[in-house]
């Protein structure tokens, strides 16, 4: 029961993770070369949709 409990923790925690990053890199990163931002923002968006796919499965 507990082991449920922790998984859906964690799968809640990688996808606020992904939002937050996409924030931070499209207000925050003002330094970063577009390409990388755009890499960065894919990355953020990656991590949203395994940890909704998880959810949804």
């Amino acid at each position: 029961m507990w082991q449920r409990g922790l998984n859906w923790a964690a799968i809640a925690l990688v996808g606020l993770f992904g939002l937050m990053w996409v924030g931070v890199v499209i207000y925050a990163d003002q330094d970063s070369s577009p390409p990388m931002r755009i890499v960065q923002i894919v990355f953020g968006l990656v991590l949203f949709a395994w940890a909704l796919r998880r959810a949804l499965r």
